[in-house]
């Protein structure tokens, strides 16, 4: 049922992920797809609700293959939540050249994107950053493991590129105010060489660290706020009329069954 509300109800969808940034291996990816959808009133206002939607080609808690799919539906006002915090995987995919399925309401939300960046956005870089830093230095445990990688480059690359991706980004959205999706050059090309392996792990920490304190330094200067007055009249306004045109769309329905039978 899950399934059905999220796709059926969708806005916007897009494929995220290191094939969006431009960073993957051709052949050794994964295919990750990001969609919101709008909720029917009773997931709203009723007891049951239904924030997000995961679907997975591999079974939860094992490692995705190349080609699978990973799929997941974020609800527009969970959307928008992560969205306000600076959440680098959401807001990508505001961003994105091109998309899967982009409705009105989904390009109303791509307009709202600048509402979004502010010096918690960077501050939320930063702090994914980081944790990934302390990651690379086995300062803590990584949520994925790829002993492959750590095998054959002494440290896991992917993990280490993204790390230095979130940083590159996050100087680029509060410098800029925006996001190059994919990654621009000459930074796709670095995190590509990364990603090979073909940097040793202390030139990579060195790059690493550099980004996190340039970040640090942006997101202390940074006087940009979320104005989430904004963002709660536009979900007021996208809800109202997402649910007065479902309102409509029954009653039509309604009217050609009745039709039909009368025939």
């Amino acid at each position: 049922m899950s399934r059905i509300i999220t796709t059926t109800n969708e806005i916007l969808r897009g494929v995220v992920g290191s094939t969006a940034h431009g960073t993957g291996l051709e052949g050794q990816e994964d295919r990750d797809e990001m969609g919101v959808f709008i909720e029917p009133p009773e997931n709203v206002c009723g007891l049951t609700t239904i924030d997000h939607y995961l679907w997975r080609t591999q079974p939860e808690g094992t490692r995705s293959t190349p080609g699978d799919l990973d799929l997941v539906m974020y609800s527009l006002r969970k959307f928008c939540r992560l969205a306000v915090k600076g959440n680098p995987s959401v807001l990508m995919l505001l961003w994105l050249q091109d998309y899967l399925v982009k409705t009105t309401l989904g390009q109303r939300l791509i307009d709202l994107r600048d509402n979004f960046i502010s010096w918690e956005a960077g501050n939320c870089y930063l702090g994914y950053l980081s944790s990934q830093k302390k990651g690379l230095l086995g300062e803590r445990s990584p949520k994925v493991s790829r002993p492959e990688l750590i095998t054959q480059f002494g440290y896991d690359t992917k993990y280490a590129m993204h790390a230095l991706r979130l940083g590159l980004q996050g100087i680029e959205l509060l410098t800029h105010h925006h996001l190059s999706i994919p990654v621009s050059e000459p930074a796709r090309t670095l995190l590509t060489t990364i990603r090979k392996g073909e940097l040793p792990l202390v030139e990579v920490l060195r790059l690493i660290t550099e980004a996190e304190d340039t970040l640090g330094h942006l997101v202390q200067i940074e006087v940009r706020e979320v104005d989430r007055r904004v963002i709660d009249r536009f979900l007021v306004d996208a809800h109202l009329h997402y649910w007065e045109r479902m309102e409509l769309n029954a009653i039509l329905m309604d009217v050609r069954e009745k039709s039909q039978r009368q025939i």
